[in-house]
C-alpha cells in the first residue's frame, strides 16, 4: 500500500514540478504521510526529491523551515518590476504551454471516442457517441477558455506595470 502511494505522490510531483522538487515522507508508527513542509516533530522524516526524471528519497530528520513564496511575497512587500514582470511573462508562458497540452490530449480523446465507435460499429450520428463527442469537447473548452480569462487577466496587469513604468521615467 505504502508503495502504491509513493508511486502516485513521485507522478503527481512528476507532473507538476518543471525541474526540481522535493515533499516529505513523515512516518509515525505504521503510519505515513506526504507533506511539502517538513514533519512535525513526533514523526520520522524522509525527504524526497525529484530532479530531471530522477527520484531520491533521503533520511533527514532534520527539519527544513519551508516559507511559502506568496506568503514571503506579502510580508517583504517589495519586489522589482522588472523581476514582476519576468514572473508575469512566465506566467503566460507556462497558461498557453497548458492550453496547447490540452489541445494535445483532446485530440487524443477524440481518436479514443473514434476507436470506440469503430469497434462497436456505431455510425458517427450515434446519440451517445455524439454525447460523448460533446461532453469532451465541453470539458476541454472550459479548460482552455479558464486559462485564456487568466492569461488576459496577467497581459493587462503587465500591461498597467509598463505604463506605470514609463510614467516614472
Amino acid at each position: 500500500m505504502a508503495k502504491i502511494i509513493f508511486t502516485i505522490i513521485c507522478l503527481a510531483v512528476a507532473s507538476s514540478a518543471h525541474a526540481k522538487s522535493s515533499i516529505f515522507k513523515c512516518t509515525k508508527d505504521n503510519k505515513i504521510v506526504f507533506s511539502q513542509h517538513s514533519c512535525p516533530t513526533e514523526f520520522r522524516q524522509h525527504k524526497i526529491e525529484y530532479q530531471l526524471g530522477i527520484t531520491t528519497e533521503t533520511d533527514s530528520d532534520k527539519r527544513i523551515k519551508t516559507e511559502d513564496p506568496l506568503q514571503a511575497l506579502l510580508n517583504k512587500k517589495t519586489i522589482s518590476k522588472e523581476r514582476l514582470l519576468q514572473l508575469l511573462d512566465s506566467e503566460v508562458y507556462r497558461l498557453r504551454q497548458e492550453n496547447s497540452y490540452y489541445e494535445i490530449l483532446r485530440a487524443s480523446e477524440l481518436q479514443k471516442l473514434e476507436r470506440n465507435r469503430y469497434w462497436q460499429k456505431k455510425e458517427k450520428n450515434d446519440p451517445q457517441y455524439l454525447e460523448s463527442l460533446d461532453e469532451m469537447n465541453q470539458h476541454f473548452d472550459q479548460l482552455v477558455t479558464a486559462n485564456a480569462g487568466a492569461i488576459d487577466v496577467l497581459i493587462a496587469r503587465k500591461q498597467l506595470i509598463e505604463e506605470e513604468a514609463a510614467k516614472a521615467n
